[in-house]
C-alpha cells in the first residue's frame, strides 16, 4: 500500500462523528468520553535492536510504534536521539489510527545508528544526505546521496544502473526465469528448458524521501507472446546508504497437472545484475560467502602461491582486497610471466539441500569447473568487482529457502554477470503436482471415507498450486572498491539477519494494542507462574529444535511446522493427509506472536517472521478462483480441498505489518477486504449438503466463528489504516458487530445469513444452537477483545461474554441459557482464556476461578505431561535428535495462548 496521502489523512478527524449510533470507548473499557493524553501516555519510547550490532551494513530499518488512544493527533511529529543525545534523522509516517482520529501505529524509518534510541515528540532532524527521486522521462531516479540507481519504466530491465559519485558499480538489473515444459520422472536425460525474462507492467514510487524512499515495480515473465508468473519487487533506499533492499514476490500461475509429464516446471528463478569490471585482472576481487561470516577470497588472476614470489607485500594486498602497486616494482620473475597465470571468470556456490553447499569455479566458458570448496549452510552472500569499485550482494534465508544457488560469470571480460538463484538450475525442477492420484475419492462419498482414515479432505482439481506465492529478501551495496574484511563480515551479517528495530514490550501494552490486557510481560515472581513460563520456553524451544532436526525448510516450506506427532515412527506425520503440514491451525501465529509481544525474544520474533512470510503468502490463493482463500493443513500446503478464509486470516498479518511497517504484507491484508465474496465462490458445506444449494448474495450463510473472525478482522484493518476502502469496511465492522449482538441467541446462534451488498446479517426469526469447538480458536477472542475496547456496543459486548460464559459450562447451565445444551465440546484448555477474559469485564469471581480449572484440569496439556523431551538416536531416527511424542501443534498453540492470556488478565487469582 502507498504512503497515506495528505486528503486521506484529514478524513481520519471525522471517524469520531460517523456512525452516530456508536460512542467509543476511548480511555478504558467502560470509559465513554472523548480521549484525554495523560502524560505517560507521550512519555518518550526507547527503541532497541532486536540483535547486537545495530544497524550494522544494512540500508536502514523501519519501526512500528503503537500509542495510548488520544495521545498524538494525526499531525504529530516526532524526533529520534541515540544515547548521547544526538539528534538522528528519521522519517515517520501514520500506519493506524485509533477511532478519535488519534495515532495508533506511527512507523519510523533510520538509516543510522547502532544502540538504543529514544523516540519523542518533536522535530526531527533532516539527514545530511537525503534521499531524493526524480520522476522524469523514462526512468524513476533515486539518489540516497551516496549511491544513484536508475529504474526503468517499461521494458525488461528493472534497475538501469547503479552508481556511486561517477562510477557505475552495476546496471541491467533484471528478472530471470527458465521454464522447463516437460518433466521425466526417469532419467533427466537431455532437457529442454526456455529463458523467460521480467517485463514491467507498473511502476510506483510509493515513498520519496527524506529518509526512505520506497519503488513498486509489477509486472510478468514474458518470452513472445506469452505473459506468466506475475512478480511484485519493491526497492526500498535510505539516506545516506552506499546499499539497497529487494523484497521480491513471485505468484505461481502456471499449470502442473497430476499424472502428467508436461507442465510449467520452473527450472531456475533469479535476479540477475551486469558489473562493470575496470581494474586489471590482479586488482578484480572475488568473495563469496561460506559459514557464518566465512568467505572464499580470490581474485580473478591470483598473484599468492605462484613458484615465484610478488613479493609479501603483493601477496597481502592482493588478499586484502586492495590495488596492487604497480607490476613494475614486484619481482620480475611473476610480472613477466602474468600471461601464464589462469584468470578465473566463473564461480557457482550451489546450495541443494539445507546441510551441503559447493563452491566451484572456471576460466571460462568451455572449460572445466574445479571445485573450490564446500560446506554445510552458506550465507547467500557475494561480491564482484575491483579496486576501483564493486558490487556486493545476499539472498536472505539462503540455505533455509533451498534450492538457492549464486553465479558469477564473465568476471575476466569487461563485463561480469551475478544472478540470486532463489531456485537453482542445478537443482531438479519445481515440481508442484498434487502428490496422488486420488485413490477412487470422485464421490464426496467416499473423500469422506478418505478424510475418516488420513484426515484428507480430498477431491479432483483441488490440489492446485495456482495462485499462491512467496516472498524473498536481496541486499545490494555499491562499494568505491573491494570491501574490507570487517566491512564484508558486517554485509554477510546484514544478509542473514536483517537489522530491525523493536519498540519494548511495556511500549505495547501500555498502548493496548492486539487484544487490551491480554498479554503482559513475563512473570516469575511465583512458583505457579514460573512454572507456567517454563513451559512456554519448553515450548517455543521444542518447536525451533523441530525445525532444525526434522529439516523443515525449503523454498515452499520454510516457515511452517507440522500439525501431529507420529510416535511409532518418531516423526511427524508428514506423508499423512491433514496431520502434515500446520498451515496455521488453530492459530500458532497467534502464540509465536503474543509470545514476542510479552517478552520482546529476537529468537521468537525471527521464529514468528518466517512464520508469517510463509503463512501469508504459501498457504494462501492471491490470484485465480479461491483468491483470498487459504487451504487447511496437509500433506502439501494446497493439498486440501478444504479452501478456508481463516487460514487467508487478516489477523496473522497484522502483527508483522504494525511492528515493521511492511509494505507487502501491507498488500496481503488489503487484499482481503472483500473476501466477503469468495463465499459465492466455494460452499464449505457441499459435501454434506443434502439439498441442493445455490449462493445467494444477498443470504449467504457466514459462520460468527472462524467465518467472521477473519472478515472482521480485515475490515478492521483497512479501517485502522484508512486504506482505500476504510468506509465500506468500517461500515461493515459496525454493520455486522451489530447483527450478531441482534440474533436470538447471539455468538452461540452459530451463524446468520449476510448480505454482501449491504454488509448487514439478517436477525433469525428462531434462536438456534451452534456452536463449534472451532469458532474462538483462530483469533475471535483476541479480535472481540479489541473490538469491545474500541466499539461501545454494549449488546456485542453482551452477546460475546455471554458466549465465553457458556462454552465452557456445564450442559445443565448451557441447557438452562439456551434451551438446549452444545453438545460435544473439545478444546476447553483453550477456551479458558474465554472464561479469563469474561471474568475480569464482569468481575465475576467464579468465572476466575473456572478458567484457572479449564486451564490446568481440562484437555490440553496437564502438569502431569512430562515437560521434557526424549533422546533419539540411530536406528530409530534418521537424524539424531529429541522428541516429546505428546506434544501436538493445535495443543501447543492453545496451550500458549490460554497461558499467556491467563497470566495476564488473571494471574494475581491463579489457585
Amino acid at each position: 500500500m502507498s504512503p497515506i496521502p495528505r486528503r486521506s489523512l484529514l478524513k481520519a478527524a471525522a471517524v469520531a462523528g460517523a456512525a452516530a449510533q456508536f460512542s467509543w470507548a476511548l480511555g478504558s473499557r467502560d470509559a465513554q468520553a472523548a480521549p484525554t493524553a495523560g502524560a505517560a501516555d507521550t512519555d518518550p519510547v526507547t527503541l532497541d535492536w532486536l540483535e547486537d550490532g545495530g544497524l550494522g551494513a544494512a540500508p536502514g530499518s523501519t519501526v512500528g510504534v503503537p500509542w495510548p488512544m488520544g495521545a498524538f493527533r494525526e499531525d504529530q511529529t516526532f524526533a529520534l536521539t541515540d544515547a548521547d543525545g544526538k539528534a538522528v534523522p528519521v522519517q515517520t509516517w501514520p500506519l493506524a489510527y485509533w477511532p478519535d482520529g488519534s495515532l495508533k501505529w506511527t512507523a519510523h524509518a533510520v538509516s543510522s545508528g547502532n544502540g538504543k534510541l529514544t523516540l519523542t515528540a518533536g522535530t526531527p532532524a533532516a539527514p545530511e544526505k537525503k534521499v531524493s527521486v526524480d520522476h522524469g522521462g523514462g526512468t524513476v531516479t533515486v539518489s540516497t546521496g551516496v549511491i544513484t540507481a536508475r529504474i526503468g519504466r517499461y521494458g525488461s530491465t528493472l534497475v538501469k544502473s547503479v552508481t556511486r559519485g561517477s562510477t557505475e558499480i552495476a546496471r541491467n538489473g533484471r528478472l530471470v526465469l527458465i521454464r522447463q515444459p516437460e518433466i521425466e520422472d526417469g532419467d533427466q536425460g537431455a532437457v529442454k528448458t526456455e529463458r523467460f525474462d521480467g517485463a514491467i507492467d507498473k511502476v510506483t514510487v510509493e515513498q520519496e524521501g527524506p529518509v526512505r524512499a520506497v519503488v513498486r515495480i509489477d509486472g510478468k515473465h514474458r518470452k513472445g507472446d506469452r505473459s506468466w508468473l506475475p512478480f511484485s519487487i519493491r526497492l526500498y533506499f535510505y539516506a545516506g546508504a552506499d546499499s539497497f533492499r529487494m523484497v521480491h514476490t513471485l505468484t505461481y500461475d502456471g499449470t502442473q497437472e497430476p499424472g502428467k509429464a508436461s507442465g510449467d516446471f520452473i527450472r531456475g528463478l533469479g535476479v540477475r545484475f551486469s558489473v562493470p569490471m575496470r581494474d586489471a585482472a590482479y586488482d578484480r576481487h572475488i568473495r563469496i560467502g561460506g559459514e557464518g561470516t566465512g568467505l572464499l577470497r580470490e581474485a580473478v588472476q591470483g598473484v599468492t602461491g605462484l613458484r615465484r614470489d610478488p613479493g609479501a607485500t603483493v601477496q597481502e594486498a592482493q588478499y586484502e582486497g586492495r590495488k596492487l602497486p604497480d607490476p613494475s616494482t614486484w619481482d620480475q620473475r611473476v610480472t613477466t610471466r602474468l600471461q601464464y597465470i589462469p584468470h578465473w571468470g566463473d564461480y557457482t556456490l550451489s546450495q541443494l539441500s539445507a546441510d551441503g553447499f559447493t563452491v566451484r569455479k572456471r576460466t571460462k566458458a568451455g572449460h572445466g569447473w574445479i571445485t573450490a570448496g564446500g560446506g554445510r549452510r552458506a550465507s547467500g552472500f557475494g561480491y564482484v568487482g575491483g579496486a576501483s569499485g564493486g558490487f556486493s550482494f545476499g539472498l536472505r534465508d539462503f540455505w533455509e529457502k533451498f534450492p538457492a544457488q549464486l553465479d558469477i560469470r564473465g568476471a575476466h571480460t569487461d563485463e561480469a554477470e551475478v544472478t540470486l538463484w532463489l531456485w537453482s538450475p542445478e537443482a531438479q525442477p519445481m515440481d508442484l503436482r498434487f502428490y496422488h492420484d486420488g485413490m477412487g475419492q470422485d464421490t464426496y462419498a467416499e473423500q469422506l471415507e478418505g478424510l475418516n482414515i488420513t484426515y484428507e479432505d480430498y477431491e479432483p482439481g483441488f490440489g492446485t498450486p495456482y495462485g499462491i506465492a512467496r516472498t524473498s529478501e536481496l541486499l545490494f551495496w555499491a562499494n568505491d572498491s573491494t570491501p574490507a574484511a570487517d566491512t564484508l563480515a558486517r554485509q554477510v551479517q546484514a544478509v542473514r539477519t536483517l537489522p530491525q528495530l523493536a519498540a519494548p514490550p511495556r511500549q505495547l501494552i501500555k498502548a493496548k494494542v492486539f487484544g487490551p490486557g491480554l498479554y503482559s510481560e513475563p512473570d516469575r515472581s511465583t512458583p505457579a507462574k514460573a512454572k507456567i513460563e517454563d513451559h512456554l520456553d519448553f515450548l517455543f524451544t521444542y518447536y525451533k529444535d523441530q525445525v532444525e532436526m526434522r529439516r523443515w525448510y525449503g523454498f515452499w516450506d520454510y516457515g511452517d511446522i507440522m500439525h501431529t506427532y507420529d510416535a511409532a515412527r518418531h516423526v511427524w506425520r508428514y506423508d499423512i493427509g491433514g496431520y502434515a503440514w500446520d498451515n496455521s491451525e488453530l492459530s500458532p501465529d497467534l502464540w509465536l506472536w503474543y509470545a514476542y509481544l510479552r517478552s520482546g525474544r529476537a529468537d521468537i520474533f525471527r521464529f514468528a517472521e518466517a512464520m508469517t512470510r510463509h503463512t501469508g503468502e504459501v498457504d494462501v490463493y492471491h490470484i485465480g478462483q479461491w483468491a483470498g482463500l487459504g487451504t487447511r493443513h496437509g500433506v502439501q500446503h494446497y493439498a486440501d480441498s478444504a479452501k478456508q478464509q481463516r487460514i487467508a486470516n487478516t489477523t496473522y498479518r497484522r502483527f508483522y505489518y504494525f511492528l515493521t511497517a511492511d509494505e507487502r504484507v501491507g498488500d496481503l491484508m488489503a487484499a482481503n477486504v472483500d473476501s466477503d465474496e469468495t463465499f459465492l465462490v466455494l460452499d464449505p458445506q457441499r459435501k454434506v449438503r443434502t439439498d441442493p444449494y445455490t449462493p445467494d448474495r444477498h443470504a449467504l450463510s457466514i459462520g460468527f466463528g472462524t467465518d467472521w473472525s477473519g472478515l472482521v478482522s480485515a475490515w478492521l484493518t483497512e479501517w485502522e489504516r484508512k486504506g482505500p476502502k476504510w468506509e465500506k469496511a468500517k461500515a461493515r465492522v459496525l454493520s455486522t458487530m451489530e447483527g450478531i449482538a441482534a440474533q436470538p441467541n447471539g455468538f452461540v446462534q452459530g451463524s446468520g445469513l449476510y448480505d454482501l451488498d449491504t454488509g448487514k446479517f439478517a436477525v433469525a426469526t428462531e434462536p438456534v444452537v451452534g456452536v463449534s469447538h472451532l469458532s474462538a480458536v483462530f483469533g475471535l477472542n483476541e479480535l472481540c477483545a479489541e473490538l469491545i475496547y474500541l466499539v461501545d456496543m454494549p449488546k456485542f459486548k453482551d452477546a460475546y461474554l455471554d458466549y465465553c460464559r457458556y462454552f465452557n459450562a456445564s450442559k445443565t447451565e448451557q441447557a438452562a441459557r439456551y434451551g438446549s445444551n452444545f453438545g460435544s465440546l473439545i478444546l476447553f484448555q483453550g477456551h479458558s482464556r474465554l472464561d479469563a477474559y469474561a471474568a475480569v469485564q464482569t468481575g465475576d469471581a467464579k468465572l476466575a476461578k473456572r478458567a484457572w480449572d479449564k486451564f490446568y484440569n481440562s484437555d490440553g496439556y496437564k502438569e502431569s505431561a512430562p515437560w521434557k523431551t526424549e533422546r533419539l538416536t540411530g536406528p530409530a531416527t534418521l537424524v539424531e535428535g529429541s522428541e516429546a511424542a505428546w506434544v501436538s501443534s493445535n495443543d501447543t498453540a492453545l496451550y500458549g495462548l490460554a497461558a499467556i492470556e491467563n497470566l495476564a488478565l488473571l494471574g494475581d487469582k491463579m489457585p
